[in-house]
C-alpha cells in the first residue's frame, strides 16, 4: 500500500535504504523489554495497518496511524521530519517519553536517570558551523526556529543533537508547536525530505536553550552498515561496550545486504534469545 502511494505522490522509486526491512523491530522490542524496564508503554508508529508485523501483540503495543496524529491535509507523507514533529499528539503518550528510530537499540541495561532526572532530561548537544549536506541545514533550520520561539536572536554556530534515542517533554513540544505553528506546516506539507524541513531538533534545541536538556552525552556506539564488517556487528551485538547502538543503513548491493542482515539476526538473536511481552505467543 506505501509504496505504490509512495511512487504515486512522489514520481519516484522507492528509496530502499531508507525503507528496507532488516527484520530486527523484534529486537528492538526485546532490547527495550529487558533493559529498559522503567518503559511503561510502547507506541508504534506506522502509515498503514500493512507495516505492522503479524508477532506484534497488540495488548502490549499501541499501534499509531500517521493519520492519528498528522493533519489529514498533510497526508500521505513519506517525511520522516512531519511524522518527527506529531509524535507528541499521541492519545495516552506520557510527559516524558523517549523516541526511538528503528535503528536504535538498548543493548546494556539502561535507567530512568540515563534519560530524566528532577525535571530535566539528558543528551549530548555539539555546535557547527558549516552547512555541507541537507541534513546539516535541516539541523540550521530547527536551531534557528528554536531561538526564535524563545525570542532570542539566530547565531552563525547551530546546535545538533546527539543521534541517539531522544528524551522529550510533551508539553514543551506542544509550546513550541503553538509559538510557530506557519513554519511546523510548512514541514508537514514536504512530502518528501528538503533543505527547507525542520526535524525533532527543533524540540530538543528548545529545550536546550530554555534550560530543561542538559547536556550529557548517553552511552552510545554507532555502526554504518557501508563501513563495518558483519564480524564486527556480531562483536558488539553480542558483547557491548556501550548501552546502546545505532546501525545506520546505506546504499548497499543485494550480496552485501543479504550478508549483513543474516549476521544481524544472527547476532540479536544470540543476544536477545527469549520473547519479549510486545510479540505474541
Amino acid at each position: 500500500m506505501w509504496q505504490s502511494d509512495y511512487e504515486k505522490y512522489t514520481s519516484q522509486p522507492v528509496l530502499e535504504k531508507r525503507f528496507r526491512d532488516w527484520g530486527t523491530l523484534r529486537y528492538l522490542f526485546r532490547g527495550i523489554a529487558e533493559n529498559m524496564p522503567f518503559v511503561r508503554k510502547v507506541h508504534l508508529v506506522v502509515s498503514h495497518e500493512s507495516q505492522v508485523p503479524e508477532w506484534v501483540n497488540r495488548n502490549e503495543v499501541h499501534v499509531v496511524l500517521h493519520k492519528d496524529i498528522i493533519p489529514e491535509e498533510y497526508l500521505p507523507t513519506f517525511n520522516c521530519n512531519p511524522i518527527e514533529m506529531h509524535l507528541h499528539r499521541i492519545a495516552g503518550l506520557d510527559e516524558e517519553y523517549l523516541y526511538f528510530n528503528d535503528d536504535l537499540f538498548p543493548l546494556k541495561k539502561c535507567e530512568e536517570t540515563d534519560f530524566f532526572e528532577g525535571g530535566k532530561c539528558f543528551l549530548g548537544m555539539s555546535h557547527h558551523i558549516f552547512v555541507l549536506d541537507m541534513f546539516k541545514r535541516i539541523c540550521r533550520n530547527s536551531d534557528r526556529l528554536a531561538r526564535k520561539a524563545l525570542g532570542l536572536k539566530p547565531r552563525l554556530c547551530f546546535l545538533r543533537p546527539q543521534h541517539i534515542c531522544t528524551p522529550m517533554f510533551k508539553s514543551e513540544c506542544e509550546k513550541v508547536c503553538a509559538t510557530v505553528p506557519e513554519e511546523i506546516a510548512k514541514t508537514s506539507m514536504s512530502k518528501v525530505r528538503n533543505g527547507e524541513n525542520l526535524n525533532q531538533y527543533l524540540f530538543l534545541d528548545y529545550m536546550y536553550l530554555k534550560g530543561r536538556l542538559v547536556n550529557k552525552r548517553l552511552s552510545k556506539k554507532h555502526f554504518s552498515v557501508g563501513m563495518t564488517s558483519a564480524k564486527m556487528l556480531r562483536k558488539f551485538i553480542t558483547n557491548p561496550s556501550h548501552k546502546l547502538v545505532c546501525i545506520n543503513d546505506v546504499q548497499l548491493s543485494e550480496e552485501r545486504y543479504a550478508e549483513l542482515r543474516t549476521a544481524l539476526l544472527n547476532a540479536f538473536e544470540e543476544r536477545f534469545p527469549q520473547k519479549s511481552k510486545f510479540e505474541n505467543d
